[in-house]
């Protein structure tokens, strides 16, 4: 059984500093632990590499020392000791609990289609008990019991081995090495109907390793459970050779989620190639992607039948002679009765005390550009709520014709705060 193990949480914007006691704000890591972290954050960032993803930064602040921030990514790390630190969004509110949080983040995370959140009940969740990666893996762990009920799919697979009665093909040249003195065996080729395929090596692999990861009781219970529907299937030795293998006909569809999950644990990672010795699972999640995901979904489900709903639209190009030419590509694009609406999103918290509130000067020329292009009615920018945005959106004109509004949505309301967008 494995030992409970410690879970270390702060949001984004949040920090570690190296030592046993918390300072100025930024949470104390383990020095082993804030070691390895170290090594990974600079596995995984190239100085030469313009479009290097910035996990975490590490930085050195004087009379504190080293010191390791949140960045652009949510999630958690899972260390090789056993050791879980998670990322949290932040959301706007002082008020909002770390269960509420977690709460909002998964609810986030299922929209998003490369992995198979969108059809698990969160409510059921104690999310105030369990941490990221206790709650990914009940996810796994209810996807394959789902699974199971359809029951675990057979197929032929090439056997080679010294038999005691002939069956199939003698393969002569090892026959002949292995029996030369024993004549009553056969070394012989043949296939076998079975179940110990790659999808279910995949799914056993799976259920291993987080058998050992796993920290919650209740977890390890239904992982031992599961583990016994796969007795007579071998655990894989090759992920990426096994994966290569797996199926993708229609009779094969149920384990799509399944394998999805496999993908995501045996690889150690969601959308990125995390590099690192020392880490056993990165899942870290972009939230410019998680939040435009989010803002669209809830759009598809609020926004009237008769408007169409585009994202990710690609119909048009900064120029277009000689030819196409800087494509331009709109989070979300809404067609209604003619007239043209063109959003995007931004995860970051805007202030009244920076100039033009912190937005870009790069995203307002995008904005603009997308006016033009599209002959929109208007383009609206998409922000989380911040606290310091006191009040409510604000609108940029100009006089050839382009409104750029900035709007916020308050993650605690989101269904109030995205159907407004709709009604503009």
């Amino acid at each position: 059984m494995r030992s409970s193990t410690k879970t270390y949480t702060i949001t984004e914007y949040g920090g570690f500093v190296r030592g046993v006691h918390p300072v100025d704000g930024y949470q104390s890591l383990p020095e082993c632990t804030f070691d390895a972290l170290e090594s990974f954050i600079l596995a995984n960032h190239s100085e030469n590499d313009t479009n290097a993803v910035e996990l975490l930064s590490l930085s050195v602040r004087r009379g504190i020392g080293k010191i390791i921030s949140a960045r652009n990514y949510v999630g958690l790390i899972t260390m090789k000791d056993g050791t879980v630190i998670e990322i949290l969004p932040k959301i706007h509110s002082a008020n909002v609990s770390e269960p509420d949080t977690k709460h909002i983040f998964l609810e986030m995370l299922r929209t998003l289609r490369e992995i198979s959140f969108r059809d698990f009940n969160i409510s059921n969740l104690k999310t105030d008990r369990l941490s990221l990666f206790e709650i990914f893996i009940a996810m796994f762990a209810t996807e394959t019991t789902t699974l199971l009920k359809q029951g675990l799919k057979s197929s032929y697979h090439p056997v080679e081995d010294n038999e005691q009665f002939f069956k199939g093909k003698l393969s002569v040249s090892q026959n002949i090495t292995h029996n030369y003195v024993s004549k009553e065996k056969f070394f012989v080729r043949y296939d076998e109907w079975s179940i110990n395929r790659s999808e279910n090596r995949l799914l056993k692999s799976t259920l291993h390793f987080l058998h050992k990861q796993t920290s919650d009781d209740r977890n390890r219970l239904i992982l031992s459970r599961l583990l016994t529907f796969f007795i007579g299937v071998e655990t894989s030795i090759n992920y990426e050779a096994d994966f290569s293998k797996c199926t993708a006909d229609r009779s094969m569809s149920h384990y799509e989620k399944a394998l999805s999950w496999c993908r995501i644990f045996l690889r150690g990672n969601s959308f990125t190639a995390f590099a690192g010795s020392e880490v056993a699972v990165a899942l870290l999640f972009p939230m410019e992607k998680v939040f435009e995901s989010y803002v669209a979904a809830k759009l598809r489900r609020i926004a009237p039948a008769d408007i169409e709903l585009r994202t990710q639209d690609t119909r048009y190009s900064l120029f277009d002679h000689p030819s196409k030419a800087f494509s331009l590509r709109p989070d979300i694009v809404l067609i209604d009765s003619g007239n043209t609406i063109v959003m995007d999103t931004k995860w970051k918290l805007l202030s009244e005390n920076v100039r033009n509130y912190g937005i870009s000067q790069s995203d307002m020329y995008q904005m603009y550009a997308y006016g033009k292009k599209y002959d929109a009615k208007k383009v609206i920018l998409i922000y989380p709520q911040s606290e310091k945005i006191r009040g409510s959106d604000i609108s940029f004109h100009s006089e050839d014709g382009v409104h750029v509004e900035v709007t916020f949505i308050d993650l605690l309301q989101s269904d109030v705060s995205v159907a407004a967008l709709t009604e503009r």
